[in-house]
């Protein structure tokens, strides 16, 4: 929750590939107080059946600039064991190389201003993903 001093984060991730949330994707949350400033981890979660993450931890005070880290990897060497007949001959099960994931995790970062809420959405497929601030 945002207060007058802090900000907040909240974010949730849809796999484009099949249309569904995507469950289980450990999430790290970072933040700093400036550019130059050395990134403090804060702690994680993972996204639930529907895709989100819904207990980040708070952002200190002084924080202006937050980093999400996604760890894709495990989720889609799950989904690509799970698709495997679904998708028989799909890009994800012939071309992602030895891991399993082209994008084995993912970082975004982005600028904060206190008292404001910051949803931001990854929408993830197994060759490429975009995001964007929600509300």
């Amino acid at each position: 929750m945002s207060t007058e001093t802090t900000a907040s984060v909240s974010t949730h991730i849809l796999d484009t590939s099949i249309g569904r949330p995507a469950e289980g994707v450990a999430i790290t949350l970072s933040a700093r107080s400036g550019a130059g400033d050395e990134w403090k981890a804060l702690g994680g979660s993972a996204t639930d059946a529907d895709g989100r993450c819904k207990d980040l931890p708070a952002l200190p005070e002084g924080t202006s600039q937050v980093r999400l880290d996604f760890e894709t990897e495990a989720y889609f060497l799950t989904k690509k064991n799970q698709q495997a007949e679904a998708q028989q001959d799909a890009p994800a099960n012939r071309d992602s190389g030895a891991t399993g994931a082209f994008f084995p995790e993912v970082a975004i970062t982005f600028a904060v201003t206190p008292g404001e809420h910051y949803h931001v959405p990854l929408l993830l497929n197994p060759f490429g993903y975009s995001v964007y601030r929600g509300s």
